[in-house]
């Protein structure tokens, strides 16, 4: 307990970094996400290759590949950030690529039929997709989309590699310090299941309010 009351400052930094981590990269891959789905599903066809082109490098790229890219490529033309910037970029699309894959297959539990009929009525593919089928998705993608964010939180603990301030990156000041790493480690252990068992929460409570149709 005495590594926690100690270190409490230093743990409430790791926490909130990973935090900010975790809220501005799941807000930024919802909305990169589920554009990405839109050109997956759009009948445009330079769209939907791009839209499958951005899923495919970026689901089979290891994530500390893609914060290498990140923070050492994007310097190289210019792009000079803050280190955590960089890495809510890197959070921000590569979970963006399970989003649309999320949304996608929620997209697809939508009859066809829902389609032909806004379509018959002159609505546009744009007016069709948000207005007809993403209402309907939504209840569907809750679930997985709640289990990619809670892995998010997760991944998150990369960062800590490249200079950010998370939470598991408070284990190395302390073990110079000579604290005990096993109750170091716990504590940083409860810190992600605080994150993870809220997300969870929040989603589960999602899934009950949308889960029903009305």
């Amino acid at each position: 307990m005495d590594v926690l009351t100690q270190n409490f400052s230093l743990y409430a930094n790791g926490f909130l970094g990973t935090v900010e981590l975790t809220v501005y990269s799941g807000l930024l891959a919802l909305a990169v996400g589920i554009v990405i789905a839109g050109f997956r599903v759009s009948p445009v066809r330079s769209l939907r290759v791009f839209g499958t082109a951005w899923v495919t490098v970026l689901r089979n790229t290891p994530l500390t590949l893609l914060f290498f890219a990140v923070l050492l490529g994007l310097p190289r033309f210019g792009i000079i950030l803050p280190f955590k910037t960089f890495a809510v970029s890197a959070l921000t699309a590569y979970t963006s690529a399970f989003i649309c894959e999320a949304v996608r297959s929620g997209i697809n539990t939508v009859p066809g039929g829902q389609g032909e009929a806004a379509r018959s009525l002159g609505m546009t593919f744009g007016q069709t997709l948000s207005l007809v089928v993403m209402p309907q998705a939504f209840r569907a993608v809750i679930p997985p989309v709640g289990s990619t964010l809670i892995a998010l939180a997760k991944n998150s603990a990369i960062a800590g590699s490249f200079s950010v301030t998370e939470l598991l990156g408070t284990y190395r000041p302390l073990n110079e310090l000579g604290y005990s790493i096993v109750w170091t480690f716990v504590w940083i252990a409860v810190g992600y299941l605080v994150i993870t068992l809220s997300i969870s929460a929040l989603f589960n409570a999602l899934e009950k309010h949308f889960g029903a149709a009305r």
